[in-house]
C-alpha cells in the first residue's frame, strides 16, 4: 500500500471512529474532492480491530466499545455527509458513494491532468463527452474544454446547456466509451446534472477568449439560452457586485500574496472597492504591493482570479455572502 492509500485509510477509519456530529464538523472544511474520496474510503473499508485503530490516535478509545470492530454503515456514512454539506450538496456525493457504480467508468479522469483526460474522451461522441464533463468538477471539466478543437468545444457547451439530466442508459454508455462496467439498474433515477447553470459554471474556467467564441456560436443557435448562461456566470470582475459585508467576509478567506496577483488584471473600480473594505493601513500596503510588483504573466493572474472565484462560490454555498451579478440575486447560492 502507498503511503497515499494509507494515509486516506487512516483518515477514512478516524472519521468513523466519530459520532456524525464530529466527522461532520472535519468534513465541513475539505472541498468536495477530498469529501468524495473519503467517502468512497469509508464506505469500502473493511472491518477494523481495536488494536488498529489504537495505533493511529489513542485518546479516540472513548468513542468505540472496547475490543469491537468499527464498521461503516450506510447510515453513518449518509448522516455524517448530510450533516457536513447539506440536503442538496451532499446527494450527488452520496449517490457516487453508496450507489456510486453508475458513474464508476469517470471516476479515474477525476485524477488525471486536463490533456490526457482530453486525449481519452476526445474520439467519443459530443453527447457522451457532454455527460463525461459534468460528472467533473467545474475547474477540471473548463481546462478539458480548452484541449479540444473550437467545433468540439461548442458542441459539447451547447449539449451541456441543453442537457435535462442524465438517464440510467447515457450512464451506461458513458461507462461502455471508458471500458468501465456499469452495475446500476434500469430503474435509477436520472441525476440532476447539466443545465444552463452547469455549463456557465464550466465556462467560468475556460477562459476569457475561449468563452466569448463559445457564447457566440450558442447565440447563433439560440440567443436566448445564451444570454441564460451568461447570466448565470460569476467572473472575477462581478465582485464589484457583492455588497461590502460580503467583500469584507471574502477579504478574510485570501491571502495577500494570491490578492495582489489577481488584482494585477482587475479593473480600477474593483481595486477601489476592495481598498474601501479594508482598513486603511491594510489598503496602503495592498497599493503599495500593486506598485511595486512587476509583470506578472496572465497565466498567473487568471489562476489567482480561480482560486479567488472558487473561495466565492463555496462563501455563497454557506450562505456567508450573496452574490448579485447579472443574474439572479441567489443564482448562486
Amino acid at each position: 500500500m502507498s503511503g497515499n492509500d494509507e494515509g486516506l485509510e487512516k483518515s477514512a477509519l478516524l472519521l468513523l471512529t466519530l459520532g456524525p456530529d464530529d466527522a461532520a464538523e472535519v468534513l465541513k472544511h475539505l472541498g468536495p474532492k477530498e469529501v468524495q474520496k473519503l467517502g468512497l474510503a469509508m464506505a469500502s473499508l473493511p472491518a477494523q480491530s481495536r488494536t488498529r485503530v489504537e495505533t493511529i490516535i489513542d485518546e479516540l478509545e472513548s468513542h468505540f466499545e472496547k475490543g469491537a470492530p468499527i464498521e461503516a454503515s450506510e447510515e453513518h456514512i449518509r448522516d455524517m455527509l448530510t450533516k457536513a454539506l447539506g440536503d442538496d450538496r451532499a446527494g450527488h456525493i452520496i449517490a457516487r458513494i453508496l450507489h456510486g457504480s453508475d458513474t464508476a467508468g469517470i471516476e479515474s479522469l477525476k485524477w488525471m491532468d486536463a490533456a490526457t483526460a482530453a486525449d481519452l474522451i476526445k474520439n467519443e461522441h459530443p453527447q457522451i463527452i457532454a455527460t463525461i464533463l459534468v460528472h467533473l468538477e467545474f475547474d477540471q471539466a473548463g481546462e478539458i474544454l480548452k484541449q479540444f478543437t473550437e467545433r468540439l468545444r461548442n458542441d459539447v457547451i451547447l449539449r451541456i446547456a441543453t442537457l435535462d439530466g442524465v438517464q440510467p442508459i447515457a450512464l451506461k454508455e458513458l461507462n461502455e466509451a471508458l471500458t468501465r462496467m456499469l452495475s446500476g439498474t434500469a430503474s435509477v433515477k436520472k441525476a440532476a446534472m447539466g443545465g444552463v447553470r452547469h455549463a456557465a459554471e464550466i465556462l467560468n474556467f475556460v477562459g476569457a477568449a475561449a468563452e466569448t467564441a463559445v457564447l457566440d456560436n450558442v447565440r447563433e443557435y439560440d440567443p436566448d439560452l445564451a444570454q441564460k448562461i451568461l447570466d448565470e456566470m460569476f467572473v472575477f470582475e462581478n465582485i464589484l457586485d457583492i455588497d461590502d459585508r460580503g467583500v469584507q467576509v471574502l477579504l478574510r478567506e485570501i491571502q495577500s500574496d494570491s490578492l495582489v496577483v489577481a488584482l494585477k488584471g482587475a479593473a480600477p473600480e474593483l481595486r477601489e472597492k476592495i481598498f474601501k473594505n479594508m482598513s486603511q493601513r491594510a489598503a496602503e500596503m495592498l497599493r503599495e504591493d500593486l506598485e511595486s510588483k512587476g509583470p506578472v504573466r496572465l497565466s498567473e493572474v487568471e489562476a489567482e482570479q480561480k482560486e479567488i472565484l472558487k473561495t466565492v462560490r463555496r462563501l455563497a454555498e454557506e450562505g456567508q455572502i450573496m452574490l448579485g451579478g447579472k443574474g439572479s440575486e441567489d443564482a448562486f447560492v
